[in-house]
């Protein structure tokens, strides 16, 4: 919880003291309303907020390395103190130079946390409650986002550069809470087995089933890890770019669009510009805005609430698909609504369907995406691939937090019609391209790209194949290799 609070609280941390007084006159190069040139006082506040998104960005890439190396535990450690060095930087800052420094090594520490804590979760949890577990991502984040606008909206009473020095540096309370939670939690009993350290495996395995070390139940997993691992020999990075017959780059490619999409959404362009959508966009006061702005990130643990309830009975498909849908009729609405800025009413509405696309944001791409990436991945490029496909969603965040206040500038609400388009074209891609992993063991989901044939063969072979079908059974000893249609031989499996 800690850990991933600090991912909303960081996201939304900037963009709740843009216009404070204080704060402009402490760094004036990115006040806009008061600019000669707002072009260019829009570009360096751009810049300011997307260099927390360029140390996300190589922070998450990092782990590639860091994550396999020294395993999860180690790994978070890392993250929580780059962030403690980066808040407190950024607390201290004096210059706009010192100001995006921080920013970005606060970034390193938040990308190395949001690698590494959604896929020590998924490897820690059991098949049927890995959605549930994962998707608290959505709630923790919501809360964090809120928690920084409302101390961001408190401390704006008063007076100094307190009232954002003081913001900056609370996240140190958060990052030392990740340090001590984490040392009393265990390592991720997949690392461990793929280590060779298959007593303190057992150890784990045994504590998370509430059982003996000599359990069947915990050796039959060693021994599913193991298979899964014998499969694939030895890890190289090159491998992602290859499909080889577990469809590495298929799966990699899989993750890497889960994390693109979560992006395209435009839930990065509201979360970092909350405040200043509500202010300068749709001409609501300025301790309006804030506290609007404070209680839209509340919606978001409502939405993750109801995704933690329903994604392991609906699926991911289905909360993805509907997000999607959601998230299309919102956003066209509030870009029709929000160019009538004569019309009180109209403005309502606007706000009305902001609060909504935030719901529908998150029951589908809040962390299903962080799931997802997580499951689909084979384990010994699980951290490569969640790394990577995490880093793609960094990038495109570092390119759309740097336009959009000059995309505003320019277009105004009518910039959201662009993100409307991206979530109906994300609606097809789902449907036909991404398999079914609710209540599916990890290593299941190994022998369903096995079976596959093509890009679009995993859908289909998820929906057939039967779960809990242990990976050491010869399923495909049965199936013809050279058969096109694996999902007919499955019925053709079952049926006798």
């Amino acid at each position: 919880m800690p850990g991933i609070l600090t991912v909303g609280y960081n996201s939304s941390l900037l963009g709740g003291v843009l216009t404070l007084k204080n704060f402009e006159e402490q760094f004036p190069e990115i006040n806009i309303a008061a600019a000669d040139n707002k072009s260019h006082a829009s570009t360096i506040q751009g810049l300011a907020v997307a260099s927390y998104t360029i140390g996300g960005f190589f922070g998450t890439l990092s782990c590639i390395w860091l994550g396999d190396r020294f395993g999860r535990r180690r790994t978070i450690m890392t993250g929580s103190v780059i962030q403690v060095i980066g808040a407190a930087l950024m607390a201290s800052a004096s210059s706009l130079v010192q100001l995006i420094a921080s920013r970005v090594i606060l970034g390193v520490g938040t990308g190395v946390l949001l690698a590494t804590i959604p896929l020590w979760q998924s490897e820690l949890s059991p098949a049927d409650k890995r959605g549930a577990h994962v998707g608290m991502k959505g709630i923790f984040s919501g809360f964090g986002c809120a928690l920084a606008l409302f101390l961001d909206f408190g401390m704006s009473f008063t007076q100094g550069s307190v009232a954002w020095r003081f913001p900056f540096a609370f996240v140190v309370l958060l990052s030392i809470a990740v340090l001590v939670f984490i040392y009393l939690l265990p390592e991720s009993p997949r690392w461990l087995i793929r280590q060779g350290r298959l007593s303190e495996a057992s150890e784990v395995l045994a504590a998370l089933q509430d059982t003996c070390v000599n359990d069947e139940v915990v050796t039959a997993k060693i021994k599913d890890v193991q298979t899964s691992l014998d499969s694939f020999g030895a890890k190289s990075l090159g491998q992602i770019f290859h499909m080889g017959p577990q469809r590495t780059f298929h799966r990699a490619m899989i993750a890497g669009l889960a994390m693109l999409f979560l992006q395209l959404t435009g839930s990065t362009v509201i979360t970092f510009y909350t405040t200043a959508i509500f202010e300068n966009n749709l001409s609501l006061g300025n301790s309006t805005s804030t506290v609007l702005a404070a209680v839209y990130q509340l919606v978001g643990p409502l939405g993750g609430a109801f995704c933690v309830l329903k994604i392991d009975g609906l699926g991911r498909r289905v909360l993805l698909l509907g997000s999607a849908i959601g998230n299309v009729v919102c956003l066209a609405l509030v870009a029709g609504l929000g160019t009538q800025s004569d019309n009180p009413l109209a403005m309502r509405g606007a706000v009305f369907f902001i609060f909504l696309f935030h719901f529908s944001y998150i029951i589908g791409f809040g962390a299903i995406p962080y799931l997802y990436a997580s499951e689909i991945a084979p384990l010994h490029l699980r951290t490569t691939i969640n790394s990577f496909s995490i880093s793609i969603s960094w990038a495109v965040s570092i390119i759309l937090t740097s336009v959009t206040p000059i995309a505003f500038n320019s277009m105004g609400q009518t910039y959201f019609v662009i993100f409307a388009g991206f979530n109906a074209m994300m609606i097809p891609v789902i449907y036909y391209l991404f398999p079914e992993t609710a209540g599916r063991s990890l290593e299941e989901m190994d022998k369903i790209f096995a079976l596959s044939r093509n890009v679009l063969d995993a859908v289909k072979v998820a929906r057939l194949l039967q779960r809990g079908r242990s990976i050491d059974q010869s399923l495909e000893k049965e199936l013809d290799p050279n058969f096109k249609c694996p999902e007919l031989q499955l019925r053709e499996v079952y049926s006798a």
